[in-house]
């Protein structure tokens, strides 16, 4: 005679079953089971993997490179991305005590919260923030402590805001610039005016940097790239969004040798190494793949000047991103939450979009919507919820 097992909560840790779960996957749910949705949601370039970095992986299969690497990857892949953030960002790592190869970036950002939290150490976090941030530091027995940023400053992050929220318990600062969500960035200079509070309290910094590449108009500033900043960061970066790698899940991070040798650690002993294949594509990907990525840059940026405009006509205020390929428009004047506006604009125009407070108190009141999807797509979308506006207005 068989028994149903029943879910028992007390079997879970009291961490995880407090965890909610992901606000934009509801949504992508609810969509998944509509037919003619639009879906300005996932945050995934729209392009495929170029043809190049398939064919690198599909060769390395026949060669049968299929074994595991060290692991810290493989170390010509570490050289190429030395001399890559040293090309391109003006900050330089050692290939073999300074570079691990991660499967994707989110397992770097927890693996490096994981090596420096000891239970109860605060770290802040600059919202609006990629929705992972609370959840992967309270798994690591970590205390989030959040900074607002704002439309109005272009949601970038001041020495006011960092230095009133800082207490004898903060251990680091974490935040994504270009921003997921609103696509705001922040310039050396005004990098600068945070690096003293930055040394005075002795901060800890991890870059999550995995959209630099998607900087429109100038090159990307890394705080690691400023005096005295390589040794306090933790650099993350990866493959998914400059060159379209998502499914690959390739990733790394960047720091000084005792920092490193402590999330190579965690590593070894839950992921061992990335996957081999992947590896391969990324190597290609950073010899002879620039052309590609800038292909792809470039369309985005059309699109965002498209969609940005797009969203003021019809009455929508919108911050024009700096980055990465999310617009955050305000829908205060609609006098809807964003939850509401953005179940309102699934149902009555199928169209798909993320309420902005999923990614914190400071979303509230915006909806972030991917561009990377095409311009026959976002054309579409943009008509639909320029009637939802009319009729909300009338």
């Amino acid at each position: 005679m068989s028994t149903q097992m029943t879910v028992n909560k007390s079997r879970l840790s009291s961490t995880v079953a407090s965890l909610k779960p992901s606000g934009i996957r509801r949504f992508f749910d609810l969509a998944a089971s509509m037919e003619g949705v639009i879906s300005l949601g996932v945050g995934e370039p729209d392009f495929v993997t170029p043809w190049r970095m398939r064919e690198a992986s599909i060769s390395s299969l026949e060669r049968g490179h299929t074994a595991y690497t060290s692991n810290a990857g493989l170390l010509e892949l570490r050289v190429e991305i030395q001399k890559y953030l040293e090309e391109r960002f003006s900050v330089s790592y050692h290939p073999e005590s300074e570079i691990l190869i991660t499967v994707g970036a989110s397992e770097a950002i927890d693996i490096a919260l994981r090596a420096i939290l000891d239970p109860g150490d605060e770290v802040l976090v600059v919202e609006p923030c990629y929705v992972s941030y609370e959840p992967v530091i309270r798994l690591a027995g970590g205390v989030p402590v959040f900074l607002k940023t704002t439309m109005e400053n272009n949601f970038k992050l001041t020495p006011e805001e960092l230095e009133k929220h800082i207490s004898p318990r903060t251990k680091a600062i974490i935040f994504c610039y270009p921003n997921n969500p609103t696509g705001g960035t922040m310039t050396a200079d005004e990098w600068q005016t945070l690096l003293p509070i930055i040394e005075k309290h002795d901060l800890l910094v991890i870059s999550d940097e995995i959209y630099a590449e998607l900087t429109y108009g100038r090159m990307h500033d890394s705080i690691a790239a400023l005096p005295g900043m390589k040794d306090r960061t933790i650099l993350i970066s990866g493959f998914s969004k400059a060159f379209a790698m998502t499914g690959w899940r390739l990733g790394y991070v960047c720091a000084t040798p005792d920092l490193l040798t402590g999330m190579l650690k965690i590593h070894q002993y839950t992921m061992l190494c990335a996957p081999t294949m992947a590896q391969m594509a990324a190597l290609e990907a950073l010899r002879h793949g620039r052309s590609d990525m800038e292909r792809m840059i470039e369309s985005y940026r059309q699109r965002r000047n498209y969609v940005v405009d797009g969203f003021r006509q019809i009455g929508l205020a919108c911050h024009e991103p700096d980055g990465a390929f999310y617009a955050f428009p305000s829908i205060a004047s609609t006098g809807l939450s964003s939850a509401a506006f953005a179940e309102k604009l699934l149902m009555e125009e199928k169209v798909a979009v993320v309420p902005g407070d999923v990614f914190g108190e400071s979303g509230h009141g915006h909806i972030r919507c991917s561009y990377a999807t095409s311009m026959d797509q976002l054309k579409k979308a943009l008509e639909r919820m320029d009637s939802l506006m009319s009729r909300m207005k009338a």
